[in-house]
């Protein structure tokens, strides 16, 4: 719990700072939002992000008849990644010495490395007057956290246990409300930020190095959850799905195309103080 708390404030802290730029990530154009975001309007970014969870939580309600297959799939896959759990972790064996090599490096490769990259790489930016590398840090800072808050509540309300918890199988609410929260297995948290990070940096530097590189990054920081025991399969795997589509989301999220452009929320100015303006674009 303190890492994912850590990691929460760790690339929300960034976030803010890197949005004080005041243009908009996906399109390097000043956004109405995004040009009063900084440390100086705190709200403001926060309601950025807030506009993110309010787009991915309602994806099921903008789903089209080309996205179904997908969504078929990925249900497919977690049944049958939930099937397999125990096998495979029987399979897994345990081996403490390992298991502590595994947690480390998925802690380094999966947790501090990847805000670290970003940080180097908006000062490097900076340094260097490359928006565009500034930008990527922007984006891909916003969807780490994006994923953190998701993967957070979905934690609580799937409340699965671990392969150390009870009896290693993975039970869902094994206790009822008694003993809520009895785990947050599903999802890994890990594997949601690794490929949240990875889809942002692959789409906006798409050259196959950068790909490779990243998402063999956030594919090794999947498998060593599992190699640690601290996850079954179905956990990184929904991790990574819901990772790599919240990446994706983020990067998108301005385009005339995307479903949750008819929503925004903005701060005002009104004659009895501040608030907040919340639009919906009923043409849409």
């Amino acid at each position: 719990m303190h890492l994912r708390l850590a990691m929460l404030l760790l690339p929300l802290s960034l976030s803010l700072s890197l949005a004080a730029l005041g243009q908009d990530p996906a399109t390097g154009s000043t956004a109405k939002n995004e040009k009063e975001c900084g440390l100086t309007a705190i709200p403001t970014c926060a309601l950025h992000v807030a506009q993110d969870e309010w787009g991915i939580i309602t994806a099921p309600t903008h789903w089209r008849e080309p996205e179904l297959p997908w969504v078929a799939a990925f249900g497919v896959g977690t049944t049958l990644a939930l099937a397999s759990d125990t096998a495979a972790m029987g399979k897994v064996g345990v081996h403490p010495n390992r298991e502590k090599q595994a947690t480390r490096y998925s802690n380094y490769a999966g947790l501090y490395a990847p805000p670290a990259a970003l940080a180097l790489g908006f000062f490097v930016g900076g340094a260097q007057h490359n928006h565009h590398l500034q930008q990527t840090t922007i984006l891909a800072e916003e969807a780490m956290v994006d994923s953190v808050i998701l993967n957070t509540g979905l934690g609580y309300a799937i409340d699965r246990q671990t392969p150390t918890q009870g009896n290693g199988k993975g039970n869902i609410w094994p206790n009822g409300a008694k003993t809520w929260p009895d785990g947050q297995s599903m999802p890994s948290d890990h594997s949601i930020l690794a490929w949240s990070f990875a889809h942002v940096v692959a789409s906006e530097y798409p050259g196959w190095a950068t790909k490779l590189t990243v998402y063999s990054l956030a594919t090794s920081v999947s498998a060593a959850r599992v190699v640690a025991r601290k996850h079954f399969p179905s956990d990184v795997f929904v991790g990574a799905v819901l990772g790599y589509s919240i990446g994706g989301y983020v990067v998108h999220r301005r385009s005339k195309e995307s479903s949750f452009d008819n929503i925004s929320l903005a701060p005002v100015r009104t004659p009895n103080g501040n608030g907040i303006e919340l639009s919906y674009n009923f043409a849409h």
